[in-house]
């Protein structure tokens, strides 16, 4: 149902979780947004992990099968007088690419936010469930239905 093809992707985001630099050579802290995909039943969920996250600040595009979600993590205001003392958090904007399956309804996606994570419900595509197909017994000029 989830096609991973994102090679580059991957080798940037390994690199920078192993070595802390991104692609241009500057240092930072890790920029993951992990994710789980799970078939249940009838449908596809996904969920990722978004701490920290407005839910107007996530964005959920679909164009040709590749989902895209890009969320923005903005630094809370303390106010005028605040010293930052130590900050690990990682904030600007992270994105997410995952290219789906044919078999997925990408009309019907259901999205809800609830505790920093995001979940997509994507059910399956009709014609990709699997379906039961008609046996017709043919015996001397007679038509049974045999149902498999």
């Amino acid at each position: 149902m989830l096609m991973r093809s994102e090679p580059f992707t991957e080798v940037n985001r390994l690199a920078q979780q192993l070595f802390g630099a991104t692609p241009t050579g500057t240092w930072s802290r890790p920029t993951a947004m992990p994710v789980d995909a799970i078939r249940n039943g009838d449908e596809f969920v996904i969920a990722l992990d978004l701490p920290g996250v407005d839910p107007d600040a996530i964005d959920i595009d679909v164009e040709r099968n590749v989902l895209t979600v890009r969320a923005e993590r903005r630094p809370i205001d303390l106010g005028e007088h605040a010293t930052v003392q130590l900050t690990e958090r990682p904030l600007g904007v992270f994105s997410r690419q995952l290219f789906l399956g044919d078999a997925l309804d990408t009309d019907r996606i259901d999205a809800a936010y609830d505790n920093g994570v995001l979940v997509l419900r994507i059910p399956i595509a009709e014609k990709a469930k699997p379906r039961k197909v008609n046996v017709v017994a043919r015996q001397s000029g007679e038509q049974k239905v045999i149902t498999g």
